[in-house]
């Protein structure tokens, strides 16, 4: 996957007062990033995993870490989901 470099323009003394490195902040900040995506349902699980330079299975349990849902099916979409498989 092509990567692209985004650069924002933060004060000087964040890093300090969160006592981490550029590295830790980036890939924190990319995770955060990839969470919010996948919540608000613009990203599928695998593109947040993606983001977050995660596997798929590593992602998953950052959401369940966050009591984030795997699965943002509601009840209706897996109980047509279900009457459909019993069908087919």
């Amino acid at each position: 996957m092509a990567q692209r470099t985004i650069h924002i323009e933060l004060p000087d003394d964040l890093l300090n007062l969160l006592n981490e490195s550029e590295r830790d902040f980036s890939d924190r900040v990319k995770r955060s990033l990839a969470m919010h995506l996948y919540t608000r349902e613009i990203v599928s699980i695998g593109k947040a995993a993606q983001i977050a330079g995660m596997s798929r299975l590593a992602f998953e349990d950052l959401l369940a870490d966050h009591r984030i849902p795997i699965s943002l099916l509601g009840v209706r979409e897996v109980e047509a989901d279900a009457r459909k498989l019993k069908r087919g």
